[in-house]
């Protein structure tokens, strides 16, 4: 699967929510589906991503909030699962998508390109729900579930390691921090 085919299928559903993202490949291709003020692409903190969404889940917890990760980021700051699980946030779904490398900066191969397994290390760390989406229609039903429920979610997809054609955002990422505070701001006081 083409990590652009997934984002393109949940993006409707995550659209509403706040959704913090990495860097590279997959801030790219978001970008392009549509920016969105409650949008926050992660810069120069590669794997806190999921660090990030779970203190937002944590403090805005009437919202969803929506972590779209990569495997090279989670396994910078592969603890983000035992402390999500410590805490589970019924409000934060946390996407991983699994291309067995580190594409945006270079290609090197990650540690799932070997045998990691993603998925079972989220549920040895006590994440409640934790499912494996490998087709664009398969990971849009469970990101709908994982959003109608309660329940600390973690989706790991497997995807080609295919980038954008350009990795270019016109969007100046201090604006960025500004939108996504503001839209926080209103998402908390309505």
């Amino acid at each position: 699967m083409l990590r652009a085919d997934a984002l393109e299928a949940i993006y409707p559903d995550i659209a509403e929510h706040v959704v913090v993202t990495i860097m590279g490949a997959v801030a790219a291709e978001l970008y392009t589906l549509g920016h969105r003020h409650n949008f926050f692409y992660l810069e120069h903190a590669m794997g806190l991503a999921s660090s990030m969404g779970l203190g937002i889940a944590l403090a805005l917890p009437e919202r969803k909030v929506v972590v779209v990760d990569g495997d090279g980021s989670l396994l910078m700051n592969l603890g983000t699962l035992s402390t999500m699980a410590r805490y589970k946030p019924g409000n934060l779904l946390h996407v991983v998508f699994d291309n067995e490398s580190l594409l945006s900066v270079g290609g090197f191969p990650t540690a799932t390109a070997t045998g990691a397994d993603l998925a079972g290390v989220a549920r040895a760390c006590g994440v409640p729900r934790v499912v494996e989406a490998d087709t664009p229609d398969a990971l849009a039903v469970s990101v709908r579930g994982a959003l109608a429920s309660d329940t600390l979610t973690t989706i790991v997809s497997k995807v080609e390691a295919v980038g954008p054609k350009s990795f270019h955002m016109d969007l100046p990422l201090l604006e960025n921090r500004f939108q996504f505070k503001r839209a926080l701001e209103q998402m908390r006081a309505g």
